[in-house]
């Protein structure tokens, strides 16, 4: 296996399945997932992300970094205060996040999850 794996376009069809603990909660939204590359180990996977404009109620049981390529999102935890990223952005979202990402222009990022 490689030590080195480059994450461009993806090909191949994505899975078109929402992802485990999302729940759509305004609009009809929906989602586009290319896994890109799994660790030798098992314990990390990485891939691309698409979704259309909507909203989805989120919960996450694993750590997950994202890389904002294309689109906005306003991502609010419960109880929390909004937290609005753009194209551009990179950040994470820890184990334990239960909250909405309301997507306002349709969305592309790379993202990278630790898996337990």
């Amino acid at each position: 296996m490689p030590t080195i794996t480059r994450l461009g376009e993806p090909t191949g069809a994505p899975s078109t399945d929402d992802l485990e603990g999302w729940v759509r909660v305004q609009g009809d939204p929906s989602m586009r997932t290319w896994v890109q590359h799994t660790s030798a180990d098992g314990t990390m996977m990485a891939g691309t992300w698409e979704s259309d404009v909507g909203t989805w109620h989120a919960t996450y049981t694993e750590y997950e970094y994202v890389h904002l390529l294309q689109g906005r999102i306003v991502i609010t935890e419960d109880g929390g205060e909004p937290v609005t990223v753009r194209a551009g952005d990179a950040f994470a979202v820890e184990a334990g996040f239960r909250g909405t990402w309301r997507v306002e222009e349709p969305v592309r990022k790379h993202w990278a999850f630790r898996l337990k």
